[in-house]
């Protein structure tokens, strides 16, 4: 049976940690998918961290985009995290375009891949970031992007079974 779970708060708040805890509370052996672009040696080294910290018992794919190439029927996925796959998508389609960027074609685009992505009998737990509940950024691409992401964690709260805010550590069940 298929299940969407969101997890979604500020930085540092306890996500993925409780993302992970929950994944392995039920499955021995659960997906672990990174949407990460490595950008520098520093980001690099925190990846290293996180896979050495999630142990042997954990099945990782590093996958920037195309979520859907994993047919993961009857797994347990951590997808860590919508805000940087929605990155992904964002910057990659406006790289000809950075002065105006667009929010619809590439917003259009991970949607289709998250429906594609969570066909299958799985049980999925987003983990995302709430990067417009910190002020307005004074960056107008900034500002574009934080649309696109409150818009998809929008989408992704409206399909999903449970979310779970983490406020200082401690979930908080919304829905």
């Amino acid at each position: 049976m298929k299940k969407i779970i969101l997890i979604t708060g500020g930085q540092r708040s306890g996500k993925s940690m409780y993302a992970e805890k929950l994944a392995l509370s039920l499955s021995d052996n659960p997906v672990y998918m990174a949407t990460a672009h490595v950008w520098d040696d520093e980001f690099l080294e925190r990846i290293r961290k996180h896979k050495e910290r999630r142990g042997s018992q954990w099945i990782n794919i590093e996958e920037e985009k195309y979520l859907s190439k994993y047919i993961l029927t009857d797994k347990v996925v951590v997808i860590d995290c919508i805000t940087l796959w929605c990155t992904n998508f964002f910057f990659e389609h406006n790289k000809e375009n950075a002065e105006n960027p667009s929010v619809d074609e590439p917003l259009a685009e991970v949607k289709q891949e998250f429906d594609l992505f969570t066909a299958h009998d799985a049980t999925y737990i987003f983990v995302t970031n709430e990067i417009g509940s910190g002020g307005v950024s004074d960056n107008a691409i900034v500002r574009k992007f934080t649309e696109m992401e409150g818009w998809m964690n929008q989408y992704v709260a409206a399909h999903a079974d449970e979310v779970i805010l983490m406020v200082s550590g401690i979930p908080v069940k919304i829905k």
